[in-house]
C-alpha cells in the first residue's frame, strides 16, 4: 500500500493506493507471441506482473526449466514491471510469497475456460484470497498451441508469426525435422 496525493478542485487530496500485483503462471514450453501479448496487456492493468515458469516433474518438456526461465527473462527484459521466476511448487504458494492476490490465466476457447475454471476453484480452495482473472487471447493468437508449434517445427513449417525469433531459433535447433 502506498500513500499518494493529487489535486482535486485545486485542493491536495491524500489517499492510500494499493499496488496491484499479479502472477501469470505457465509452463512456457515454448514461450509464444500469445504469451508475450498476454503479459503486455496485463501490464496495462497491474503495477507488477510476476511471470511464473512452472515446473511439473510429471510432465515431459522440450526445454528444461532453466532454459524456459532464461528465454522468458530475455523476452521480457525491456519490461521493468515484469519479473520472471522459476517455481516448482504450487503457484498459489508463489502468489503468497510475493503478496499477489491475482492470478492471470489466458483462455483461447471454451475448452481452455473449463479447465482453467476448475484450476481456479482448486486455487481458491487453497487460498480464498486468490482471485483468478481470465483474459481472452487476442484473435491472432487464438490457434496458438505449443504442441502445434512443435509439430510445425518437426515438419519444417514456418512458425515466425507464432514465436519470437529467439524461440524459433531454439526450437529448430532442438527438434529434429521429419522430412
Amino acid at each position: 500500500m502506498r500513500f499518494d496525493a493529487s489535486l482535486v478542485n485545486g485542493k491536495r487530496v491524500y489517499y492510500y493506493s494499493c499496488m496491484l500485483r499479479a502472477i501469470l503462471p505457465g509452463s512456457f514450453d515454448p514461450p509464444t507471441n500469445g504469451h508475450l501479448n498476454l503479459i503486455e496487456r496485463s501490464q496495462r492493468i497491474y503495477d507488477e506482473i510476476y511471470v511464473v515458469v512452472a515446473h511439473n516433474s510429471q510432465k515431459k518438456y522440450t526445454f528444461d526449466a532453466r532454459e524456459r526461465l532464461e528465454m522468458m527473462q530475455e523476452l521480457t527484459a525491456g519490461w521493468d514491471t515484469v519479473h520472471v521466476h522459476l517455481w516448482e511448487r504450487m503457484v498459489v504458494e508463489f502468489a503468497q510469497k510475493v503478496d499477489a492476490r491475482i492470478m492471470i490465466r489466458g483462455v483461447r476457447a471454451l475448452a481452455d475456460f473449463s479447465y482453467e475454471f476448475e484450476l481456479s476453484m482448486l486455487n481458491k480452495g487453497l487460498d480464498p484470497e486468490i482471485e483468478t482473472i481470465f483474459m481472452p487471447t487476442d484473435a491472432q493468437y487464438f490457434v496458438l498451441r505449443s504442441s502445434s508449434i512443435k509439430e510445425l517445427v518437426r515438419l519444417g513449417g514456418d512458425i515466425s508469426a507464432m514465436v519470437p525469433p529467439l524461440v524459433e531459433k531454439k526450437l529448430f535447433e532442438r527438434i529434429p525435422r521429419e522430412f
